[in-house]
């Protein structure tokens, strides 16, 4: 669409992600930066690079994972403000939630496939509107874990935190 924003959003979702974490509550597991030691052995077996414990990743590496996994290919696809919400939300809950909860705020058929008809249903909507429809649905995905896993409770009041944040960021991004 325009210039990527990942240099601006990246610093935001850095913050929302906080530093270590090895929660036996989290289906996560070992973390680092939000980035999963499986994803981190990935990407240091596809860059040909040594394994090692997340804990001790570069945050080139972080950043490198978060830009190709989560960011591409969708994320400059869409208006700015949109785009970092879809990007949080796809790092909190996975890049299928974050189609899912794309296509419900557009009003579109929430199959997980960005494709033809989503898009040109986000080329017809205000992006402030999307940010907002957005962020909305993700308070409901997060009440409905919640529901189905009560464990999940002790994360509710931060995801909640991090949803309104991300949405005050990202409405600062539309000009």
């Amino acid at each position: 669409m325009t210039d990527s924003t990942f240099p601006l959003c990246y610093p935001w979702l850095r913050e929302s992600e906080g530093g270590n974490d090895d929660d036996p509550d989290d289906p996560g597991g070992r973390t680092s930066r939000g980035i999963t030691q499986r994803e981190y052995d990935a990407y240091c077996k596809l860059c040909h690079l040594q394994q090692g414990d997340v804990w001790n990743a570069s945050e080139i590496a972080i950043e490198a994972i978060y830009e190709h996994s989560y960011w591409e290919p969708y994320c400059d696809k869409l208006p700015t403000g949109p785009d970092y919400v879809f990007f949080d939300e796809a790092v909190n809950s996975g890049t299928h939630e974050a189609a899912l909860v794309l296509q419900r705020a557009l009003g579109v058929a929430a199959d997980g496939h960005i494709g033809i008809v989503t898009m040109a249903a986000v080329a017809k909507i205000d992006p402030a509107a999307l940010v907002n429809a957005m962020s909305d649905g993700r308070i409901r995905v997060y009440k409905d874990i919640v529901q189905k896993r009560p464990k999940s409770h002790k994360y509710l009041k931060g995801w909640l935190k991090r949803v309104e944040f991300c949405r005050q960021k990202a409405l600062t991004l539309i000009k």
